[in-house]
């Protein structure tokens, strides 16, 4: 460990996450430390951790380094690697730009689905392209307590399954997932969205993702929203030939989804910086013996 490790704290519409700054990739991070910092009694609190490293200085990502400078190394809150996370992304060009090494207008960010690209804002709001959906085809039910609902299923590089419903209460607590069938639909779980039409292209959801429960914001979730709305209204930009723009409300706040008519999908939301300081490095050590 450092002797000195500096941290950020921000949100995108309330998923939060501790930023670590690490260019040259020097501090050890195992599971048990981000899980540590990541606790939100014992630690700062935060739904994953984002290790801002240059490209060049990690292995995972040195053959991206001529597309992109910076890697996010993401981790979710129990210290697991992930691949990807859409709200994280916006939280880490913003701390690319308050840090001096960006400012507003396009960059390219490496992950560990690809490198995507962000756009900064004028406005402060930060545009990250999202990839294409994946429609796998076939019925899928879900249910809480004694309600029923079709869903359309849709991939976003993770499994959800959208329902359209009358009143959000219908979703219950969201503590346990919502059940599902058929069961081989999603072998390893899925994230259910429940959906409540606000007005022409604009929709609210509340979200079950799997092993978390319900959060405040799902990035994918509200790109999966927007898809699965599209096609419900026949708006499908693939076969409009315009692109689809919905407002996704999410308990956290807004975003603004774009399917465009190749299919690639951008969202647009906030991403706010609300503290930075000093990780006590002997507290973290001994999380880590």
């Amino acid at each position: 460990m450092s002797t000195r490790i500096a941290f950020l704290k921000g949100h995108g519409t309330e998923n939060d996450f501790v930023i670590v700054p690490d260019p040259e990739n020097a501090l050890d991070l195992p599971p048990a430390a981000v899980a540590a910092l990541c606790d939100r009694r014992a630690g700062i609190g935060g739904d994953g951790l984002l290790h801002v490293v240059r490209s060049a200085a990690h292995p995972e990502a040195a053959h991206l380094a001529g597309e992109a400078e910076w890697f996010m190394d993401y981790r979710n809150g129990d210290g697991s690697v992930a691949e990807m996370c859409g709200n994280g992304v916006r939280v880490f060009a913003r701390y690319l730009q308050r840090a001096g090494h960006v400012t507003e207008g396009d960059l390219a960010v490496a992950t560990r689905g690809g490198v995507k690209t962000v756009h900064i804002a004028k406005d402060g709001d930060v545009t990250v392209g999202m990839g294409r959906a994946l429609l796998p085809e076939g019925d899928v039910t879900v249910s809480v307590g004694d309600r029923s609902w079709p869903a359309r299923n849709v991939n976003m590089g993770n499994p959800h399954a959208v329902a359209f419903v009358d009143d959000l209460a219908h979703a219950g607590d969201l503590y346990s997932p919502p059940p599902f069938s058929p069961a081989a639909a999603y072998p390893s779980g899925v994230n259910v969205e429940f959906v409540v039409d606000r007005g022409p292209r604009h929709v609210a959801m509340r979200v079950h993702e799997r092993g978390a429960g319900e959060t405040r914001s799902c990035g994918t979730g509200a790109c999966a929203v927007a898809v699965a709305a599209a096609r419900r209204d026949g708006a499908d930009p693939a076969t409009t030939g315009s692109p689809a723009t919905y407002t996704v409300d999410v308990p956290g706040g807004t975003l603004v989804i774009t399917e465009r008519a190749d299919g690639e999908i951008e969202m647009t939301g906030p991403a706010v910086i609300v503290a930075e300081g000093e990780i006590d490095t002997d507290w973290l050590e001994s999380m880590v013996r």
